[in-house]
């Protein structure tokens, strides 16, 4: 005689803490953006101050790799940011210009860095796991005051940060990110 007991739903697997495979740039991007957004920006100002964060860490590391010259910036360039206003995250002064009443970054020439590629690149880069992602450094941004992350953030994102092979080798490389380490993180 067959059990009349109902089958068993079928496990579906926690996928909440399983790691993702991404290189550092999205990751301090994202970070960069709940952080902005923790000091009040709105959230297309956040995507954009956080993509020049991201961009000035890659100039940086780009430079003490060897990749690029200190002086690969065009000089009228460096001039242009150094009389704009800036806006300070996570230890980068980030200029800005106003476009159609909202506050952005402000490319090298001076155009405002609209927030849609950023948006895209990081959905891009973290997929269905965007909103738990976000989630878990949302609530690590939460537990400091603003001003107190805005100092320390850039220290929280390199206790949580994608771990990749030092020099060159590490160089856009993805490892992986584990949502425990962002929820663990202590500055």
């Amino acid at each position: 005689m067959a059990d009349a007991s109902p089958a068993a739903e079928p496990q579906i697997p926690d996928m909440t803490n399983r790691p993702i495979r991404v290189n550092r740039a999205p990751v301090l991007t994202l970070w960069a953006a709940v952080v902005a957004e923790r000091l009040g920006h709105p959230p297309g100002t956040a995507l954009s101050l956080a993509s020049a964060v991201a961009g000035t860490a890659a100039r940086a590391k780009a430079r003490r790799l060897g990749l690029a010259e200190e002086g690969d910036a065009d000089p009228k360039a460096r001039r242009l940011a150094q009389a704009r206003r800036t806006v300070r995250l996570l230890g980068r002064e980030i200029p800005v210009t106003e476009s159609d009443g909202q506050l952005l970054a402000a490319e090298p020439d001076g155009r405002p860095a609209g927030p849609g590629a950023v948006q895209a690149y990081v959905a891009r880069a973290f997929g269905e796991r965007l909103p738990g992602v976000r989630a878990a450094m949302e609530s690590l941004a939460a537990r400091l005051p603003p001003e107190e992350l805005n100092r320390t953030g850039f220290r929280l994102y390199e206790a949580f940060r994608p771990e990749v092979p030092e020099g060159v080798s590490g160089w856009g490389a993805r490892a992986e990110l584990h949502l425990d380490r962002i929820r663990d993180a202590t500055g």
